[in-house]
């Protein structure tokens, strides 16, 4: 298509935010009749999309269009055409409102419009108020709102701009609740009264103005006041709606009824990431009590580059099914995308290629959904009982999505609604396989349209079809002549056509179903010269029952076929597949399956690779390896059968034993000077994994995430009670840090009951206390104090100095997420103390730098940097560069906040410097965040885009989702810059390339 004249395109302005207005430059367009103006309404809401005849005609005259109204119609464009583009010479075809098909589009690309501008400075604003940056993002919301002159759409007719109205009033409120919060949050209460009245006034039933109403009144000092306007607002909701206030509504009545302090003021915030700070300097240097060096400013919603690609790799042998292909790609449209979610739900029995046929389905539709794939295996059929809780799917998908671990939210129905925002107006294609129940799975379906969601299950899932309209696909057997082609595809054409009888008996045999054939195939791939009469013949004296596995479903033995390929290893071999059915985890790495082998892992992975080479376990990722569910389930029934209890509690023994001291290595390494309770030396010889730097042992922890959670549940369900609190103890601070706090929090409960059942204080303790932190980041503080000061009681009792010191801390940082910043510092004494008397140099140097912290917190930056710099000369006394470097990092903040830029750069680029030669990359972009905010408050725009620049391919290299947050500053500079060159034309057209 013919690009549009850059001229005409910088020239040409349109306003839709008041009545609807046209400039050329400074001329204003006059736009013709009412009905002329609603065409080019249509046009211009239509935001680049094509908009057909039918709609413009039910657009403007609803139900009841004049004789002729296509004809009236295409008058209105040509007549907008020659208005528009006045220079356009006779015969040249139009570069502005085109016809495409059976409709027009306006190409709004290159032109100025005031609601594309509004709502770049809306989402700018929420950006940086996620970021804690509330002076910018209160200042772009007063930006957008200043772009809005009457009602909109002002004078245009017809039932398409009295709906466009409405949705554009909702967007101007939510922006005025927005910018008054945003207020309210920087003390500005009294300034913003009289305007949050007149919106009351105006929206009386709206429950969020009502809100922020009572705060501004409150904090003026008239409660009377406020507590009326809350009783006539519940009146009137009472009155026309039959509904009480919300929860949030409620809360904030019931504070002003206690006269709760903190609501008096803002609550006083860690520094932002748009300023240039986020969680700086407590946990780096600290024992895990303090927050991940992430800090808790992420912001919730991410921006829309994280395009996630999570289908398992499609199967190349794939064959057949075409009818159930078709049917699922029939549920997308060619062109578009749907207009509701759309859920496609794949029900057979086990074995019958519904995964197989889910994940090849997908891959040949996936280009339709531009914004990525997700795919989780539910594990609803899992013989060990661990089933994926929707809670942690819903988590995992929010990661893929680009939010923050530690900004979901706590508790299922908030991750959901959360998961469901991240989703809107995104067109994804998710994959849930193997879901038990619709129970399982409602909560990971969208709640807008534009994705498709393939469900795979055993059951029917009745409830989805009913309740979400899911279109049912059932699976059964693929015909003879499909199966006969599964069997050609692994076997080549030419060996099938060579016996074509033995071929029909090995598709009996093995009663058509998928997962058989596959394994009879490879054991035939792998013997090429058997012929394959003989392989039928094998097959037809091996016995069994197939009931365990299919519920009587097929008549076939399908467990003949499992011990016909099991039979034909070697024991070695054999001897590993039992094992595997011990591993409580969702798949289990070649190190694991090494300790349950008792063999060293090349061993095992030679063993592993000739289970995967008989189709009786698939490799996953490199290294990685699964079980199918019927597999798994004959798995531990041989172990039952062919193994004594000595042997199975001798190999579950190899297993924990690898898991606490790999776990162990792994705390060791990402904080050497922690105090440590060593393990009791193994005696199994299980080797565990050791690790040279933080990145290695940061990127095991992250892949056996949810395998260390199930090893220690499992560990004290089978009696490995010791092995499961001190896995639970050096995965503390990992999972603190990472802000995995839900793990935390069950790992240490199950560590509490099993450190209870031996009877080891100190156990009870640490599990305490890891409770106590895990409750203070998800905001719990009244449960973490229960846990924190339990947990210092049983300390003081066995005399434990550094466990005292460890919940000191712990005590104190909670004490500074409630503001109760003079019994921080008397907590943070008290450790220090302690630390003093055990001569333990590093906890105290950590302890100076939360210290410092904490009155970076009260605003008093001259007294943290008196700390900060005893901090870094203990650090530096003892060579302990982690440390320093975070607190190098502290420092340079309280000189950022005391105007010493200078002096926070020098900090900044020697926290900089020790950082990159630690090796830790992401701290490494955290520091270069903190100078370039340095830089930019300078005023050296130029060295603040350099020093993010490289912050951002850090970040982008480690998939963390702060990249968002760093483009958005970045772009942020930019809009800045343009600002400065330009005046008003350069900013307006900022916001157009932005």
């Amino acid at each position: 298509m013919e690009a549009i004249d850059r001229s005409v395109a910088h020239s040409l302005r349109f306003s839709l935010l008041g009545p609807l207005r046209a400039w050329f430059g400074d001329a204003e367009l006059a736009l013709g009749s009412p009905q002329q103006r609603a065409v080019l309404a249509l046009l211009l809401m239509g935001r680049g999309r094509v908009v057909g005849l039918g709609d413009l005609v039910d657009g403007i005259w609803g139900t009841d269009p004049p004789p002729g109204a296509v004809s009236v119609l295409r008058t209105y464009v040509s007549r907008l055409r020659k208005l528009l583009e006045p220079d356009r010479a006779p015969g040249e075809p139009p570069r502005l409102v085109v016809s495409i098909g059976d409709g027009y589009v306006l190409r709004t690309e290159s032109v100025s419009i005031d609601l594309g501008q509004f709502e770049d400075h809306v989402n700018r604003a929420e950006r940086r108020r996620a970021a804690d940056d509330h002076p910018t993002a209160a200042r772009l919301l007063r930006t957008a709102l200043a772009l809005w002159h009457g009602t909109p759409l002002a004078g245009i007719p017809g039932p398409y701009a009295e709906a466009e109205r409405a949705y554009l009033e909702g967007l101007r409120l939510n922006a005025q609740e927005t910018s008054m919060r945003a207020e309210l949050e920087l003390g500005h209460h009294t300034e913003v009264l009289p305007d949050l009245v007149a919106l009351h006034d105006a929206h009386p039933l709206r429950e969020e103005v009502c809100e922020l109403l009572l705060i501004a009144l409150y904090r003026c000092g008239r409660q009377a006041e406020a507590l009326e306007v809350y009783a006539s607002t519940r009146r009137t909701l009472v009155e026309e709606l039959g509904i009480e206030p919300g929860p949030s509504l409620q809360a904030v009545h019931a504070r002003l009824l206690a006269g709760d302090p903190s609501l008096a003021q803002p609550k006083k915030r860690e520094p932002a990431a748009g300023i240039g700070f986020a969680g700086t300097g407590t946990s780096r240097a600290g024992d895990g009590a303090g927050p991940p060096a992430s800090g808790d400013q992420e912001p919730v919603r991410p921006a829309r580059t994280v395009s996630p690609s999570q289908l398992p790799a499609d199967l190349p042998a794939f064959t057949g099914r075409r009818a159930e292909l078709e049917r699922v790609a029939a549920l997308v449209p060619d062109e578009g995308h749907p207009h509701t979610t759309v859920i496609a739900l794949i029900d057979g029995m086990a074995g019958a290629g519904k995964t197989t046929l889910a994940v090849h389905g997908a891959h040949r539709i996936a280009h339709r959904f531009p914004d990525g794939s997700l795919y989780v295996n539910l594990r609803g059929y899992d013989r060990k009982g661990s089933a994926v809780d929707p809670s942690d799917a819903i988590t995992a998908f929010l990661v893929a999505l680009g939010v923050a671990q530690h900004s979901v939210p706590d508790g299922l129905d908030a991750q959901a609604a959360l998961y469901r925002s991240v989703l809107a107006d995104r067109r994804v294609l998710i994959v849930l396989d193997n879901a038990r129940d619709a129970e399982q799975v409602r909560p990971l379906l969208p709640g807008t349209s534009g994705c498709l969601v393939i469900v795979t299950s055993r059951s029917r899932l009745s409830g989805l079809v009913a309740g979400q309209s899911a279109h049912p696909l059932t699976l059964g057997l693929p015909t003879a002549e499909e199966a006969r082609e599964m069997l050609a595809r692994r076997l080549g054409a030419e060996r099938i056509e060579a016996e074509p009888a033995a071929a029909d008996d090995i598709v009996s045999l093995c009663a058509r179903l998928p997962l058989t054939l596959a394994i009879v195939a490879a054991r035939a791939a792998h013997h090429p010269a058997f012929r394959l009469a003989d392989i039928a013949g094998e097959l037809r004296e091996s016995h069994g029952s197939l009931d365990a596995f299919t519920g009587g479903d097929v008549g076939t033995d399908v467990r003949a076929v499992f011990s016909w390929s099991y039979d034909a290893l070697p024991p070695e071999t054999t001897e590993l597949f039992r094992r595997l059915s011990l591993h409580p985890g969702p798949d289990v790495s070649t190190a694991a399956a090494a300790a349950l082998a008792g063999v060293p892992p090349r061993r095992a992975r030679a063993l592993l690779a000739e289970l995967t080479g008989a189709s009786l376990l698939t490799e996953r990722e490199p290294g990685r390896f699964v079980f199918h569910d019927l597999l798994c389930a004959y798995a531990a029934e041989l172990a039952g059968t062919e193994d004594t209890e000595s042997e199975r509690r001798e190999a579950l023994l190899r297993l924990h034993d690898h898991y606490l001291h790999t776990a162990h290595n792994c705390a060791s390494v990402l904080d050497p000077f922690r105090q440590t309770l060593s393990p009791q030396p193994g005696t199994t010889g299980s080797a565990p994994l050791r690790f040279n730097d933080r990145k290695n042992a940061t990127s095991w922890l992250r892949t056996e995430r949810y395998v260390l959670r199930a090893i220690v549940e499992h560990a004290a369900a089978h009696g490995f009670d010791d092995h499961a609190w001190r896995t639970a103890y050096a995965l503390d601070v990992y999972f603190n840090r990472l802000g995995f706090w839900h793990d935390l929090m069950e790992i240490n409960s199950v560590a509490l009951r099993a450190a209870r059942v031996v009877g080891d204080s100190i156990g009870q303790a640490y599990a305490l206390c890891g409770l106590g932190v895990a409750h203070a980041q998800l905001e719990h503080t009244d449960q973490a104090l229960q846990y924190q000061e339990r947990a210092l009681e049983l300390f003081q009792e066995t005399g434990e100095a550094h466990g005292q010191a460890h919940t000191h801390r712990a005590l104190a940082y909670r004490a500074n997420k409630t503001g109760a910043y003079t019994a921080a510092l008397d907590h943070y004494d008290r450790a220090r103390e302690l630390y003093r008397a055990q001569e333990d140099l590093s906890g105290e140097a950590g302890v100076l730098n939360q210290v410092a912290w904490t009155y970076i917190l009260m605003g008093e930056h001259d007294r943290a940097l008196e700390h900060c710099e005893k901090g870094i000369a203990l650090y530096q006394k003892i060579g302990e560069d982690y440390g320093e470097a975070s607190t190098q990092d502290t420092t340079g903040y309280a000189h950022h906040h005391l105007g010493r830029y200078d002096a926070a750069i020098e900090c900044f680029e020697v926290s900089l410097r020790l950082f990159r030669e630690i090796g830790d990359r992401y701290l490494e972009a955290d520091v270069l965040r903190h100078l370039g905010a340095s830089h930019r408050a300078a005023g050296d725009r130029d060295a603040a885009r350099a020093a993010w620049r490289r912050a951002l391919v850090l970040l982008e290299e480690a998939a963390h989702p702060e990249a968002n947050d760093m483009r958005a500053s970045l772009h942020d500079l930019d809009a800045e810059d343009a600002e400065d060159a330009d005046g008003p034309d350069g900013r307006r057209r900022a916001t157009e390339s932005a």
